[in-house]
């Protein structure tokens, strides 16, 4: 749609008729991802409300951090482990499926909040301008501190079972910033859905579910067949989890995995960009 304004300019030669033609916003418009820095002070605000927010008035405030993966990985070392027997590539199971709940739970919970943030904020959304890319990013990286304290909990189960990473702990960050990057991917969909769909906060529950066991937590990749265990790597969180296993545990190295994964990602991550971008113009009025 084009609105025109009238504007009679002064000049020397007298009044003239000047068509000023202002443009509607475009259908994709332009990241400006140097914005985001600009703005970082308030990124860092909103993290911190939300571990705060988290927290208060909780009886065991962090504790919960380390009580949920502790308790998963006591049922399936339970139900898989002892009853089921499932295979765990040579390593003690509690440390197997423990090993990877810490970052399938900084995932799950990155995505959970990620994707409900854009409602939840919609009183300061309406109100104030800044980046609305902020609030995605914040609910991912709010929940980094419940997983350094979870993981403080594995470092003393592999002294426990006698595990020394290998040099190949090196790749420890990458593999945290992967799990980080594959939740901010997929919840800059389901946030902007969200928005406009209230369905989706009641799907995402259901589907960090069916996710859960279609990732090799309970169980190892090992079990499908070779020439099928690329097509895992199609399911981003495979790469993570396996990676995460093969820095700390010495399993061994899922390369093909891991690269179709984060090949999966990247493009789950721009094709989530430009529609977060382009819905952007939209969200305070639909919120």
């Amino acid at each position: 749609m084009l609105l025109s304004l009238k504007i009679p300019p002064v000049s020397n030669n007298g009044p003239s008729n000047l068509k000023t033609i202002i443009r509607p916003p475009k259908k994709w418009a332009p990241l400006n991802l140097q914005e985001l820095w600009e703005y970082r002070e308030l990124l860092f605000s909103f993290i911190m409300r939300d571990v705060k927010i988290r927290y208060k008035q909780t009886g065991l405030g962090f504790l919960w951090a380390i009580i949920q993966p502790l308790l998963i990985m006591l049922i399936f070392t339970v139900f898989f482990g002892k009853l089921a027997k499932m295979p765990s590539d040579g390593i003690p199971y509690p440390l197997f499926s423990f090993a990877a709940l810490i970052p399938w739970t900084l995932f799950a919970e990155s995505l959970t909040r990620s994707t409900t943030s854009m409602v939840n904020n919609a009183n300061i959304m309406t109100k104030v301008y800044f980046p609305r890319l902020i609030m995605p990013i914040s609910g991912v990286l709010s929940p980094i501190v419940d997983f350094f304290i979870s993981f403080c909990i594995l470092i003393i189960m592999m002294v426990l079972y006698g595990f020394v990473p290998t040099i190949t702990i090196i790749l420890l960050p990458f593999f945290i910033l992967f799990a980080l990057i594959t939740s901010l991917s997929v919840g800059l969909w389901l946030s902007a859905l969200n928005v406009k769909y209230r369905d989706f906060q009641y799907i995402i529950p259901f589907l960090i579910q069916i996710w859960l066991f279609s990732s090799p937590i309970a169980y190892s990749s090992s079990l499908l067949p070779e020439q099928y265990r690329f097509l895992y790597g199609l399911n981003p969180m495979a790469g993570v989890i396996e990676g995460f296993r093969w820095v700390l545990l010495g399993t061994n190295p899922p390369e093909i995995m891991i690269l179709i994964s984060f090949g999966v990602v990247i493009l789950l991550l721009i094709g989530g960009l430009f529609y977060f971008k382009r819905m952007e113009q939209f969200f305070a009025d639909v919120v």
